[in-house]
């Protein structure tokens, strides 16, 4: 998602956190991209319906007008739009016997793959929230001369892309020439696999803005024979973070090459912020007239839309970290979180906290 739809979907997850019912009369249902709404009106008119018993008259009638209000919306739509999309409705006075009713129609930036329907005295966020994780992408190879798997790390979610078996016979005891043939022909048919596994790669990873890196994996020496055989094109080799013997060549082997490489992925996140402070700092010894600190400088800077990259470390208030996302929103000014993690961003913040790298000259 861009910086806006970011800023957006944030405002709108800090505004619904924020409410909590008297009693359990708040209503959340998550409608997953391509489900027939139909399914969706059904399920709540079906509700409705049991809310009957609910012993409390106040309650019992918070709940019902909830559930027609979202009956109401959905009988409007014709289908679930492309993402799918998140219902909230409830009351959320705080005051025993006054009604503050609210109706919410949330179409996420990013697809919905969950279907959830929660009558709770909180609205349910936590998918919503999720998608506000930072999601740098890492490719997964799996790879054994039976079977290999490719897949995506997704932030903290694993997509598996493609499954596919090898049909490479097993090795055979037999000795003689007939066996140095069975050799010959096994060895030719695995590297065919392995060309064809590298094709694929490049079909699905070569176009990817975001991929930070690739993740290989696989019992025995497969997996180096893919790398020396498979003809991976240069681009993506070079990619190759981490090689690892993992037991499993599917699914599951997906799962275990990423929680063998924690380690190399805690790595990554620290090199991409040691790179950017670094460049921070040196235009700030190099070209201090290209940058500014400090909240007058760079709220200055903001205001004339020269900001090219805004940093802002996440020790600051989280009042103060929105009130500069949205300024940076306004003006299409990438935003880099800095942790103080690193020696660095201890500098960072003992500088301010707030910086920015210009994309003119100002006075």
């Amino acid at each position: 998602m861009d910086e806006k739809e970011k800023f957006k979907l944030e405002d709108f997850v800090e505004r619904m956190k924020s409410y909590r019912a008297r009693h359990t009369e708040l209503i959340t249902v998550y409608v997953p991209k391509d489900l027939d709404i139909n399914i969706i009106t059904k399920q709540l008119e079906s509700e409705k319906s049991t809310a009957a018993n609910i012993k409390s008259t106040s309650t019992r009638k918070n709940v019902q007008d909830a559930l027609e209000s979202l009956i109401r919306v959905c009988k409007q739509m014709k289908r679930a739009p492309k993402n799918g999309v998140a219902l909230f409705a409830g009351n959320v006075s705080q005051v025993e016997g006054q009604a503050d009713f609210i109706t919410e129609i949330f179409e996420p930036p990013e697809e919905l793959n969950i279907r959830l329907y929660r009558c709770d005295q909180t609205f349910v966020i936590d998918p919503l929230e999720e998608m506000l994780e930072i999601k740098e992408l890492y490719g997964l190879i799996v790879i054994e001369r039976k079977e290999a798997t490719i897949g995506l790390l997704i932030g903290k979610k694993i997509k598996v892309l493609k499954h596919i078996d090898s049909f490479v016979p097993g090795k055979v005891r037999a000795g003689g020439q007939s066996s140095q043939r069975f050799h010959r022909i096994t060895e030719g048919l695995a590297k065919d696999f392995y060309r064809k596994i590298a094709d694929i790669v490049k079909s699905e990873f070569f176009n990817l803005k975001n991929l930070k890196g690739i993740l290989v994996g696989g019992p025995g020496p497969t997996k180096e024979d893919f790398l020396k055989e498979g003809q991976l094109i240069t681009a993506l080799q070079d990619k190759v973070l981490a090689v690892k013997d993992i037991g499993y060549a599917d699914e599951h082997g997906l799962e275990l090459l990423v929680e063998s490489s924690q380690d190399i992925l805690a790595g990554q996140e620290i090199v991409h912020e040691q790179k950017i402070l670094e460049r921070f700092f040196n235009m700030l010894g190099k070209e201090r007239e290209k940058t500014a600190y400090g909240k007058a400088d760079v709220e200055k800077a903001l205001s004339y839309g020269a900001v090219d990259v805004l940093f802002l470390s996440k020790k600051l208030k989280k009042e103060e970290l929105k009130q500069y996302e949205k300024l940076a929103q306004e003006t299409s000014t990438k935003v880099e979180l800095i942790s103080t993690d690193l020696d660095e961003g201890m500098q960072f913040w003992n500088l301010s906290g707030i910086g920015a790298i210009l994309r003119f000259k100002i006075n």
